[in-house]
């Protein structure tokens, strides 16, 4: 069996990795010309975690990653609303890292050229088309493929083709040509990293505010944390005007503002445990996102061609969830595709279990996930409060915290089953 894999990404690179552990040959097309260690911050959940230690990725990930140690939720005006420890520290077998993207998926790619061959991984090579979908036992996938050095037409063909290729992913394009815009939620983001002192103990996540008002930051620089500092990531979140209801064009996505863009309204924002106005000022380059996810779709998987990651459920970043679903679409994946001889039948399986549960994260991140908590907050207690027992009882923050964890696949009982 061979797969081809469309898009060097994350749950792209994870799955070629699994397939190899598998004796599954895998090519992957990645369109960029080379890979390189761009982005800022990304959260690695236990679930992935675990997935990651079976590839042999522990000591990599200890080194250069930050294990969490717990999360908390602020209101505006700095008052704890919710803590938990995290990780091992929540009693997990496995960690939770907090690490920079571009660093992690340059650790996958290493490892890919390391035990796949450098000859599997065609950079430079955009995705254009589906020329048939393999309908027929025995009849392959064929797909066409733009490269970019000389503008040729590549064909090339594969029993399966799995579409990693992202948000704007030209494999759904295929499938899904009109009605399927990123839908925008009227809030917009401000990223960025900055080298600073260590908060709290050097190991914390923490966000404050309310879901039209936010700031999030965690450390991601193990190296950098043993020497005594703290590099944060962090992202500041506000509501844009009603009139910009439109998502931005692409061309606008992550693109580098200056801070005077957002900083006014975070500028009261300095507490006795940390000074987010400092944070923001500190940052070398600040880059601005739209927050965005689209619809659930009907299916992924049309014959042996088939979705993963955000190709098949771009959700809102919240809940620390993105990448670790997509490691648990390829795990997943190889487990259906283990479990029989049709491999159509087995991108069926994978869908039917992914896709609902990919579906209720997304739904659920629109009502603000477990930083629904923080919006209790604001609306019941919009001038803060003394005792967050008397705004919120601590058995319904638990329930928020559990309702998630179960959703997205990473409470401590779902992570006990025994593994194939």
């Amino acid at each position: 069996m061979k797969i081809a894999i469309a898009g060097g990404g994350i749950g792209g690179l994870t799955l070629a990795l699994l397939c190899h552990r598998h004796g599954i040959e895998t090519e992957i097309w990645e369109a960029s010309e080379s890979l390189r260690p761009l982005g800022v911050g990304i959260n690695l959940l236990p679930h992935a975690v675990r997935e990651l230690y079976e590839l042999g990725l522990r000591d990599a990930l200890a080194e250069i990653a930050v294990e969490t140690s717990s999360l908390s939720y602020y209101n505006k005006l700095g008052q704890r609303i919710w803590h938990e420890p995290r990780g091992l520290a929540a009693g997990y077998d496995w960690p939770q890292f907090s690490i920079h993207r571009g660093e992690f998926q340059m650790l996958l790619h290493r490892t890919v050229v390391e035990r796949l061959g450098a000859d599997r991984v065609h950079t430079g090579h955009a995705f254009e088309t589906v020329l048939g979908t393999g309908a027929r036992a025995g009849e392959p996938v064929t797909f066409r493929l733009r490269r970019r050095h000389d503008q040729a037409e590549v064909e090339a063909s594969a029993d399966i083709l799995v579409g990693a290729d992202g948000i704007h992913s030209a494999v759904r394009r295929h499938f899904y040509p009109s009605g399927d815009a990123p839908r925008f939620s009227r809030r917009m983001l401000w990223r960025a990293v900055t080298e600073a002192p260590p908060y709290l103990d050097g190991r914390s996540m923490f966000m404050a505010g309310h879901q039209d008002q936010k700031f999030v930051a965690y450390p991601i620089s193990e190296p950098l944390r043993r020497q005594g500092r703290s590099l944060v990531n962090w992202i500041a979140e506000l509501r844009v005007p009603d009139h910009v209801s439109d998502t931005p064009p692409r061309s606008d996505w992550n693109r580098q503002v200056d801070k005077s863009v957002f900083r006014e309204a975070f500028a009261g924002w300095q507490w006795d445990w940390i000074d987010i106005p400092g944070l923001i000022d500190g940052a070398e380059a600040i880059y601005e996102f739209p927050l965005v996810d689209k619809d659930p779709l009907p299916r992924w998987t049309f014959d042996r061609v088939t979705l993963l990651g955000d190709a098949a459920h771009p959700m809102y970043p919240i809940g620390s969830n993105g990448s670790a679903q997509a490691i648990l679409d390829a795990r997943y994946l190889v487990d259906s595709l283990l479990g029989t001889r049709d491999s159509a039948y087995a991108l069926r399986e994978y869908e039917a279990e992914r896709l609902p549960r990919t579906a209720g994260i997304v739904l659920r991140n629109r009502m603000n996930g477990p930083e629904q908590v923080m919006q209790l907050a604001e609306e019941r207690a919009p001038q803060g409060f003394a005792d967050i027992g008397q705004v919120i009882p601590h058995a319904e923050l638990e329930a928020i915290a559990l309702r998630y964890k179960q959703l997205a696949g990473f409470d401590r009982q779902s992570l006990q089953p025994a593994r194939r």
